[in-house]
């Protein structure tokens, strides 16, 4: 174990920020992982990663690896990659899938998959490795993953500087007004329910969503949406909010459903058993190269289906 005392011009610094100033060779997650898991300790005592250092606070670090038995494994389980090279890929998450362990959760995640198709890759939080951002299970598309400590901090970095382009693709409730418009609403966890996201929340954080209306189907709209910020659930509570929940979004969406006059689509709402959200583009500088990279995904069979159902219904109706 190794003990300092924070100096001076450390005052107001979050926690493992400071700590990546002086581990240069970690990661920001596997630092943050540490303090997580009590290899951290401000003062004898367990802090959270976004601990504001003060002069003189005693800082304890005894990093060690997280119990092999209990880091995730390879599984031999169907993934599309679009592209990789040494420093990282671009992947397709299907609808279903949870991006990596967590929450009781413990195999059939990306991160099992990735480890199968890619091999070891040594970046990141080894509970999640490779990982830079995430997509909510019931939402399906493009990812990137670094498979290298390099590459995870500059796609990390491109992150949190706004440098990386996210576009999706959304049925939504209704036709919104303007049928272009932004929605910028902070976001944080719910008061009483700590699965949702809420805009009531004591700590909310900025989130911006940008939307446009491609067209018009019957009761819904297909919009395109572009993200300037990667809160949790950002997408659905903003339209949500914005009174246009995405079709099939239980969590948000309320009881939209029971309002469809034709029970058909009642029906095939239910039996779509995802949200309709699809990470349609996702655009980013290489971290090795520079070079913009473009990456688009269709929307995946079972949406287009959904999509046809509702558009014959619709003209069966004219």
């Amino acid at each position: 174990m190794r003990s300092f005392t924070a100096p001076p011009d450390a005052a107001r610094v979050r926690l493992d920020r400071y700590l990546l100033g002086l581990h240069p060779e970690e990661s920001r997650s596997q630092i943050q992982g540490w303090i997580r898991n009590g290899d951290v300790l401000i003062n004898n005592s367990r802090v959270k990663t976004g601990y504001l250092v003060r002069p003189g606070d005693i800082i304890f670090v005894n990093p060690h690896a997280p119990a092999r038995e209990s880091q995730p494994e390879p599984e031999n389980i169907p993934l599309q990659i679009l592209f990789q090279d040494d420093d990282l890929a671009v992947v397709e998450k299907p609808a279903g899938m949870v991006t990596h362990m967590g929450g009781g959760v413990r195999s059939g995640t990306l991160v099992n998959a990735l480890l199968y198709h890619l091999g070891p890759i040594r970046s990141g939080d080894p509970m999640r490795p490779g990982i830079v951002h995430r997509l909510d299970k019931l939402t399906s598309g493009l990812l990137v993953v670094a498979k290298t400590l390099e590459a995870h901090r500059a796609l990390a970095r491109q992150f949190r500087n706004r440098g990386v382009e996210k576009e999706y693709l959304a049925l939504v409730y209704g036709h919104p007004q303007p049928p272009a418009g932004t929605i910028e609403l902070p976001l944080g966890r719910d008061l009483r329910d700590r699965k949702k996201m809420s805009v009531r929340s004591r700590k909310r954080r900025a989130a911006v969503t940008h939307y446009v209306e491609e067209r018009r189907t019957g009761p819904f709209s297909l919009l395109r949406v572009r993200i300037e910020t990667g809160r949790t659930h950002q997408i659905r509570v903003h339209l949500a909010q914005h009174g246009h929940p995405v079709a099939g979004d239980d969590l948000y969406g309320g009881n939209r459903t029971r309002n469809l006059k034709d029970l058909s689509l009642q029906t095939a709402v239910r039996n779509l058993r995802r949200q309709f959200l699809h990470a349609h583009k996702l655009e980013f500088s290489h971290p090795r190269t520079g070079a913009r990279q473009s990456f688009q995904s269709p929307l995946p069979p079972e949406l287009i289906n959904f999509l046809a159902f509702v558009e014959n219904r619709v003209k069966g109706e004219q």
